[in-house]
């Protein structure tokens, strides 16, 4: 039932601000009790997605009150046609931590934690496929998250995760060797200002990596735009 209805509210039936449909049309829709109905409403509730108002019956939520961090809620969305919009966000919310945390591992990794880094962007350039190649891309970037030993980056890249390997298969190139080549070298630049303990330089090249990536998929207008907000 939570599948059924959250799936529904994401997809916009109902949109935010209108009413569910009565208690009693749910529970025979479902063919559920009303003990079951409760507990549905507590576990949308809880994500942020509905309101239930005494005598007013249960409300949409406003998208910007879900918890986009939710597991269940991305896969929602991500099981649809994701919205431009969705992905700017996305985008967004990239920008003002990874950079940051590229930083925070040129001060931080380990030996161990910069080799990691540097394989995974050898496995980005041995990928022959594009899913092989969007694996390692995510890989690379959790390897970063890993790196600059924040306990709270890394659980929410995990959250988000699926969300940003679909992201980046929409940006991950065709297998042309040439663009294949020229990713690859902008997350060497990563690595290397890493291992380097440059700072500035790691946030730089990682920043420079995520605009490029929403340039080549929504062009340079919108990254242009999202960047300077």
């Amino acid at each position: 039932m939570v599948e059924g209805i959250g799936r529904a509210i994401v997809a916009g039936d109902p949109p935010p601000g209108e009413l569910l449909p009565r208690d009693e049309e749910l529970a025979e829709t479902y063919g559920v009790s009303r003990t079951v109905l409760r507990e549905a409403m507590k576990t949308l509730a809880a994500k942020g997605m509905v309101v239930a108002r005494a005598r007013v019956g249960t409300r949409v939520r406003p998208q910007r009150e879900w918890n986009m961090f939710d597991a269940q809620v991305l896969r929602w969305h991500l099981d649809g046609e994701p919205s431009s919009g969705f992905y700017e966000q996305l985008f967004e919310m990239r920008l003002a931590f990874e950079p940051f945390a590229a930083g925070l591992a040129a001060k931080k990794a380990t030996d161990e934690e910069i080799k990691r880094i540097s394989e995974c962007v050898e496995a980005m350039r041995a990928a022959e496929t594009e899913t092989a190649f969007s694996a390692a891309d995510l890989e690379f970037h959790r390897a970063v998250f890993d790196a600059a030993g924040n306990a709270f980056f890394y659980s929410v890249v995990s959250l988000v995760g699926v969300a940003l390997l679909s992201l980046l298969r929409k940006s991950s190139p065709d297998p042309r060797p040439d663009q294949q080549a020229a990713i690859c070298d902008g997350h060497q630049r990563i690595a290397d200002a890493i291992a380097e303990r440059n700072k500035r330089a790691a946030e730089d090249a990682m920043r420079s990596v995520i605009e490029v990536g929403w340039s080549r998929v929504f062009g340079d207008e919108l990254a242009t735009h999202s960047s300077g907000s």
